[in-house]
């Protein structure tokens, strides 16, 4: 329905998680027989998760345990990993930066230049783990990049930014032409991010696996403020399921929707998937596990642009190990904790036997969700407080 803003001007009402409640359906299940498995091309895992391709989240080393945990993890290689043959000092380093120089000499550090023989060691040693590997580069490099993924055995690209189109215009360089680069490239791509019908539309027409969907709701992203620009997730989730169906109709292809930030807690997704998400790219849960690469800090990938950034670096608390916060056990009772746990949790409450048809879940506009009959629990700052 459409909001009048001002004369001449109307606009949509939009909804974010918090604006949201899934509502249980006429039976329950047993959680030990719900299926949250997930299939994106040729490769299964047994999490319907993406860790974020962002340097205080995805090493090497956590890329291969979220994927013996069952999920993936996407390394960023444009980031510290493809720069320093050992990027353990310049992490330190960053992680005790004093708040107001943090950004500045963010932007320092990573000015050092990529190292393109750096790509395939990084993804050589995801590769020796015996894991299914993911790694994201722009879509300014995408061509120069690309083929050195290829022939260091990558298995998903993701091409990724704060917002990619099918239609880039420049009067200056020649654009990446997304639907030529994926119909010849020899690997599965994943594009992102959207936030509409219509972007997630142009972008599953590429040809993509899969499309990330979130402009600005990560936890580290100030691209809403910076820019403006963004929609809050309830409604980019369902807006992409949207474009995904006319897709589906028109092709006769299922592309994945992979909703991307804004997620802490286990409600948060089983929110995303009840909207239409197939999977989810959590960035700021993965930081905050103990021994993440951000060493207690977690920052964006625009966090560090050199004239614009987009980003701040945020702390996060040590909140437990990847397997407690991914698979559990939980110690408290946040939903921080054994996130996929409680995704299979609330498909059991409600009713849902798989992601599919969770995807078909009632959901209602509830703003009084966090807040109804939580007084104790918010003034003692415990539980939702």
């Amino acid at each position: 329905m459409e909001v009048d803003i001002g004369i001449g001007k109307s606009g949509r009402r939009a909804w974010g998680f918090d604006d949201i409640a899934i509502v249980p359906s006429r039976r329950t299940r047993d959680p030990e027989d719900v299926d949250i498995t997930w299939q994106l091309d040729a490769y299964r895992f047994e999490l319907p998760m993406l860790a974020s391709a962002m340097d205080s989240a995805v090493s090497p080393a956590t890329a291969i345990e979220i994927g013996r945990l069952g999920g993936l993890g996407v390394l960023n290689l444009e980031g510290l990993w493809t720069r320093y043959e050992d990027p353990a000092p310049v992490l330190a380093e960053i992680a005790q930066l004093e708040p107001e120089k943090a950004t500045r000499r963010m932007q320092e550090l990573y000015q050092e230049p990529l190292k393109p023989e750096l790509i395939e060691v990084r993804i050589g040693e995801m590769k020796d783990a015996g894991i299914t590997t993911a790694a994201s580069i722009t879509p300014q490099h995408t061509e120069a990049l690309a083929p050195l993924t290829v022939a260091a055995g990558l298995d998903i690209l993701v091409i990724q930014g704060t917002v990619v189109s099918a239609e880039h215009v420049s009067t200056r360089i020649e654009p990446l032409n997304l639907k030529d680069f994926i119909y010849n490239f020899d690997l599965p791509v994943i594009v992102g991010g959207c936030a509409s019908y219509a972007t997630a539309l142009h972008l599953m027409r590429t040809g993509a696996v899969g499309v990330l969907v979130g402009v600005g709701p990560g936890a580290a992203c100030t691209t809403r403020g910076v820019l403006g620009v963004g929609v809050p997730q309830a409604t980019a989730i369902a807006d992409a399921r949207g474009a995904r169906i006319r897709h589906l109709d028109e092709t006769g292809r299922y592309v994945q929707v992979i909703a991307d930030g804004g997620m802490r807690t286990g409600g948060d997704v089983s929110k995303a998937i009840a909207c239409g998400a197939d999977a989810v790219m959590l960035g700021s849960p993965i930081a905050s596990a103990t021994g993440a690469p951000g060493q207690g800090f977690h920052w964006g990938m625009a966090t560090f642009h050199p004239t614009l950034p987009r980003g701040a670096r945020v702390e996060t608390r040590d909140l437990g190990t990847l397997a407690e916060i991914l698979v559990g056990p939980a110690y408290e009772n946040d939903g921080r904790r054994n996130i996929f746990g409680g995704l299979r949790a609330s498909m059991a409450t409600t009713g849902y036997a798989n992601v599919r048809e969770f995807q078909k879940a009632e959901v209602m506009v509830a703003p009084a969700l966090q807040t109804e009959g939580k007084h104790l629990q918010r003034s003692q700052k415990v539980g939702m407080g």
